[in-house]
């Protein structure tokens, strides 16, 4: 068996450190590690399957060492200028940053959704955005069987979305609430998130929507291969600390059957039905942080429409949405390897 050789780049961050505890756990063929990071970070020490190891500064030479994958999460910048670097050394990468995810010929793969997509790559395997990922993995068995025709999301992001400064900027909310401190410096939220629920995610573009919810627009279009999908949505960061939740409003062309609705998302893979209203049972981002499930709950129809439901979609963001998605692809590929 080959000696296969990965690296993480952005070893030390939040979807990074996830990304080692989901690889410890899944105990893959591969027998050489190496960590990444931007200067800052280099030197620091990581314990990785009882053994240490120092994280070393990513450079233009860091793949001559011949990688044959490697997995990104150091952000848009650093994949532009290091991918095609990886790549040109016989590297595969699964990128999990936004540069390359519109690429026409880049995959964007969500493996429960379009595996066999993975296998077209040129080098280059693009993670999708984390609320996309949960959310397509809940529509594609449905689109399958009554054809969607129309898709409104509305989302309620976790702070870890945002990384450490978001997760700063609760924690230190919160701090200052229970001590009666009138103020504390914001890392990355133009508004205190404690307290708050804030509709923007990402930048705000030309046409009123934000760069987040465009991404999920237009993902989910190309995963689910149907380019002219109508689609909107509202992103919302709000204040819990892990797991992002969803209300997905979905119409169909088809005529559909609540209980085969119900049925079919049972039987799908990745996904894990939390559905009793009597017991008050639906899924909630405390239970599912720290899973790699989408729990899906709150099914049913939507009487405004002839054919259409409502689902409440939630999943760890930093796992299924990052980091166990990526390792999930690297899985697929070291199976055909």
């Amino acid at each position: 068996m080959k000696n296969y050789k990965l690296a993480i780049i952005g070893a030390t961050g939040v979807v990074g450190q996830t990304a080692l505890k989901v690889l410890e756990e899944e105990k893959l063929p591969i027998y050489e590690y190496a960590f990444f990071s931007s200067y800052r970070s280099s030197g620091k020490k990581i314990e990785f399957m009882g053994k240490e190891y120092t994280v070393r500064e990513l450079k233009e030479d860091s793949f001559d060492e011949g990688f044959d994958f490697a997995i990104f999460s150091a952000g848009s910048d650093t994949s532009k200028k290091y991918s095609p670097i990886a790549t040109s050394k016989g590297c595969i990468v699964i990128d999990n940053s936004s540069a390359f995810r519109m690429v026409e010929d880049v995959p964007l793969v969500v493996p429960e959704v379009n595996a066999d997509e993975i296998f077209k790559n040129k080098g280059i395997i693009a993670n999708p955005n984390c609320s996309t990922i949960q959310a397509v993995v809940a529509l594609k068995p449905l689109d399958d069987k009554y054809a969607i025709k129309r898709i409104v999301y509305s989302t309620y992001q976790a702070v870890s979305g945002a990384g450490s400064k978001g997760i700063h900027d609760l924690k230190n909310g919160i701090s200052s609430y229970l001590n009666k401190t009138d103020s504390y410096n914001l890392e990355k939220f133009p508004h205190p998130i404690f307290n708050n629920c804030l509709p923007h995610i990402d930048v705000f573009l030309d046409n009123g929507y934000t760069k987040e919810e465009e991404k999920m627009i237009n993902e989910t279009r190309k995963i689910l291969g149907k380019p002219n999908l109508k689609i909107t949505a509202t992103t919302v960061r709000v204040p819990v600390l892990n797991s992002h939740s969803e209300s997905i409003n979905i119409e169909f062309e088809n005529d559909i059957d609540i209980d085969d609705v119900i049925n079919i998302l049972k039987n799908a893979p990745g996904i894990v039905v939390q559905d009793n209203p009597l017991k008050n049972e639906y899924p909630l981002s405390t239970f599912s942080s720290g899973k790699n499930d989408v729990f899906v709950g709150r099914i049913r129809r939507d009487y405004s429409v002839p054919s259409g439901i409502n689902i409440w979609v939630v999943a760890d963001n930093i796992r299924k949405g990052a980091a166990t998605n990526a390792i999930q692809i690297l899985k697929k590929l070291l199976n055909k390897a």
